[in-house]
């Protein structure tokens, strides 16, 4: 499919109809962001909370749901740790298979339903430097944010860098959100504190080459505005800050391979070779020896994967952009849920599984983000947008974890009429 071509018009479905497409038979895999879809968006991610109710459907919907986030499983603020708290004193997830199986760190931290983690094709010497980050990066922020903060946050400035400073095993983070709570709407700050998390995020880059790792990483932005590819390697662009949005909030250090995109491929993989037994992009395929362009990985699947055996893909996200790119004309098109779903999209056609897309609306959260409310998408998609978008959620996270509480009671009902035959 041609990028720059306007798309075909495809009607939307609602919540239910796409109940009742996926409960007509086939197989079918959902793959599913977590910050803003199953979990209002917070200024501080150590105070995510999960429903207990998503934890025990997920459980339920075994071998057809898989998790694809460029958050972490483990780590403090893994969310491993979510899923302990929200079922503490009421079930063990380790025991019972409860974590969350599937992708993090963008798509190269594996995990099971029992909280068993593997990072392929991921070497010692870049693990060692991901953990020295961290340290770094608050000593940083220590001698650089006075400058940037009004006298009323100085007190606070050990706090706010705690909760400004994510030591994620594998893609250790600066989140801004507390920041930017703590300077107000001041486009001017906003757009200050930006800098300076570009300025300390290329610096770990260029320390990361002085130590033989330059092939080892890449700076992600969320949200984005796409990439520009008129930098060396596509380079996402920052969405500054203006008057009444924080932009790019969240600056991630992330593991070469750690691509949506990618980890897309790694969870079909996966399910092809649980319903056959045959992997048909390889037992030892990972996010790290896969083409990391999108083209290179729908001409792998097209190449690898009988029509036969692909199943049907749902995709559900709530990180998108869209704004006019200006004078020039066009849209800058960006958001780390864009890529993985329109790759997802684009699989659907090139198989012919009719997969969907589901955008869920997270704007009711702490963190700035545009509204699915009046159906008009501004700021998340546009009239030549190559994504379809065929379900919304305006009702955010809530209505999304009653959705999906749905379709894990419709499967276990349909195991269970197979099961005795009726």
């Amino acid at each position: 499919m041609n990028a720059q071509a306007r798309p075909p018009a495809r009607s939307r479905i609602s919540p239910d109809a796409l109940l009742d497409e996926l409960s007509s038979g086939g197989p079918w895999l959902l793959v599913q962001d977590l910050d803003g879809v199953c979990m209002e968006l917070v200024h501080d991610p150590r105070l995510r909370r999960l429903d207990p109710d998503y934890v025990q459907a997920a459980r339920q919907l075994e071998g057809r749901f898989a998790v694809l986030t460029n958050g972490e499983h483990e780590g403090s603020r893994g969310v491993n740790r979510l899923v302990e708290q929200a079922l503490a004193g009421t079930a063990d997830p380790a025991a019972e298979g409860l974590y969350l199986p599937g992708l993090g760190a963008g798509g190269v931290q594996l995990q099971s339903r029992y909280g068993q983690l593997t990072h392929p094709g991921v070497s010692q010497e870049e693990v060692s430097f991901l953990a020295s980050v961290p340290a770094w990066l608050h000593a940083a922020l220590g001698e650089r944010l006075p400058a940037l903060l009004p006298a009323a946050a100085q007190e606070h400035k050990a706090g706010l860098i705690e909760m400004t400073v994510l030591d994620n095993p594998l893609s250790p983070s600066l989140n801004l959100n507390p920041l930017m709570a703590a300077v107000g709407d001041e486009p001017g700050r906003r757009r200050e504190l930006q800098a300076l998390a570009l300025e300390l995020m290329q610096a770990l880059l260029e320390q990361a080459a002085a130590a033989g790792l330059e092939e080892s990483f890449f700076l992600h932005l969320a949200p984005n505005l796409g990439r520009d590819w008129s930098l060396g390697g596509g380079q996402e662009r920052l969405k500054p800050a203006d008057q009444g949005s924080s932009g790019t909030t969240d600056f991630q250090l992330m593991l070469r391979g750690g691509l949506k995109e990618v980890g897309l491929l790694v969870l079909i993989n996966q399910c092809i070779h649980r319903r056959t037994g045959t992997a048909p992009l390889g037992l030892d395929f990972h996010g790290r020896n896969a083409p990391h362009d999108h083209v290179g990985l729908l001409d792998l699947c097209r190449s690898a994967i009988d029509p036969a055996l692909m199943p049907r893909l749902v995709g559900v996200g709530d990180t998108i952009t869209s704004q006019p790119a200006g004078a020039g004309g066009g849209w800058l098109r960006g958001g780390s849920d864009r890529g993985f779903l329109t790759l997802l999209q684009e699989l659907g056609d090139a198989f012919g599984t009719a997969n969907r897309v589901v955008l869920v609306d997270s704007s009711g959260g702490e963190v700035d983000r545009p509204s699915l409310a009046d159906g008009r998408l501004e700021g998340l998609s546009d009239p030549e947008d190559p994504l379809r978008i065929d379900t919304t959620m305006p009702g955010g996270p809530r209505e999304y974890i009653r959705w999906f509480r749905a379709l894990a009671a419709r499967q276990s009902t349909d195991a269970l009429q197979a099961s005795t035959g009726s």
